[in-house]
């Protein structure tokens, strides 16, 4: 069996699909395709060549604007997609500990229901994170050229230019599924512990060591909910 993302919204739910696997004797898979991304893939090589002992400071911003059907859909009710770290954050989760370890300290310093910004720690480094689907949180220049997707890496000072190169990866996640090579239960674990964790997170607000995304002015819900 083959699920997108997310494989479940909560790490109990792994269990049972587990014990599924087990009495079946067939594997669920899912698609984590950034482990696909020619860009990501240099990163982890990079990370994986270097100092052992480096901690690698990240920021992460990734902005992709939905409509307003987006909170008439069922994306838009977190019990159902889990909210905006789960429906457009998690591969970005997945990403980070695949490369740079287990996760350590996870802090949400905002969460609404069109964004979220957060810190967190690996073993091998320290994340601040924005993730947004409101179009007004782009930067100015890219609302005034109608662009409507940002995403930007920022390791030690340096951009990692990643807008490029999804348009195959989901392609490649099945074959590689299809060749008995694709990632499981096991592997899909950390990033939805992660996204679980945010989820039942109380935002800390602006304190400590957060994005600078995190200071922009908050938008009503377009229903009013």
């Amino acid at each position: 069996m083959i699920t997108e993302k997310p494989m479940v919204l909560n790490p109990k739910n792994l269990d049972e699909l587990e014990a599924a696997e087990k009495e079946s004797g067939h594997r669920v898979f899912t698609i984590l395709q950034l482990r696909y991304h020619d860009i990501i893939l240099a990163l982890k090589k990079s990370i994986d060549e270097g100092p052992a002992d480096k901690i690698y400071d990240i920021d992460l911003t990734y902005i992709t604007s939905r409509g307003s059907w987006f909170f008439t859909s069922w994306k838009g009710n977190p019990q159902k997609s889990g909210g905006i770290a789960t429906n457009i954050g998690i591969h970005f989760y997945d990403m980070f500990q695949w490369i740079f370890g287990e996760v350590k300290l996870n802090i949400v310093h905002i969460k609404t229901h069109d964004r979220v910004a957060g810190y967190l720690e690996f073993d091998r480094a320290r994340v601040r994170y924005f993730l947004s689907i409101n179009a007004d949180t782009l930067p100015k220049e890219m609302q005034e050229s109608g662009q409507r997707i940002y995403r930007s890496i920022n390791v030690d000072g340096k951009d990692i230019d990643f807008t490029d190169g999804f348009a195959d990866l989901h392609t490649e996640s099945y074959k590689r599924i299809m060749n008995g090579e694709g990632y499981g239960i096991a592997d899909a674990r950390p990033s939805i512990q992660i996204v679980y964790d945010i989820r039942n997170a109380t935002p800390v607000g602006l304190k400590g060591d957060y994005h600078p995304f995190a200071r922009l002015e908050l938008a009503p819900h377009p229903f009013g909910w």
